[in-house]
């Protein structure tokens, strides 16, 4: 009979219970902004970024929450504009989150061994805040993160002022 390791048995645990795939979302405060997370995933902070992991390892998203330094700070639009201009324009969609300008794209990178992986970036001011979400998970679960992906952005909210 083969032998499991307790690692390999918490994986197979964690799979069999769908941890990161249709998980329960909870409520989270990241700087002046508000946004669900699966409820499962380990929050870690580290020089300002907020990171929220799967507890399979195949996913993980980082958010940033800054401020405009313009005093009175500027148009939602203008503020966009200048996100994107600073990640480069290519393949950012527009589209809007917590009622305000944003934008996303994706990109697929493989690593040395030729393993996928994809890269979700998501941007977003109100004129004030600014924040980034850059989602990566691994490609061949798509079906399980991606939607995930969809339900934080989605979720992105402005602290009420």
């Amino acid at each position: 009979m083969k032998k499991i390791t307790r690692a390999a048995f918490a994986l197979s645990l964690a799979l069999a219970l769908g941890a990161g795939a249709a998980d329960e979302m909870a409520e989270a405060k990241v700087g002046a902004m508000t946004v669900k997370t699966p409820a499962s995933w380990v929050r870690r902070e580290a020089e300002g970024t907020v990171r929220y992991a799967a507890p399979t390892g195949e996913a993980f998203f980082d958010m940033d929450v800054g401020q405009v330094q313009r005093k009175g700070g500027m148009k939602a639009d203008e503020c966009l504009k200048k996100i994107i201009a600073g990640l480069g324009k290519a393949g950012f969609k527009q589209t809007k989150a917590g009622g305000q300008p944003a934008a996303w794209k994706e990109e697929v990178d493989a690593d040395e061994s030729g393993k996928k992986f994809a890269d979700r970036t998501y941007v977003g001011c109100n004129g004030t805040t600014t924040w980034s979400i850059q989602f990566h998970f691994v490609e061949e679960k798509r079906a399980q993160y991606a939607p995930v992906a969809d339900q934080v952005f989605k979720s992105v909210g402005y602290e009420k002022k």
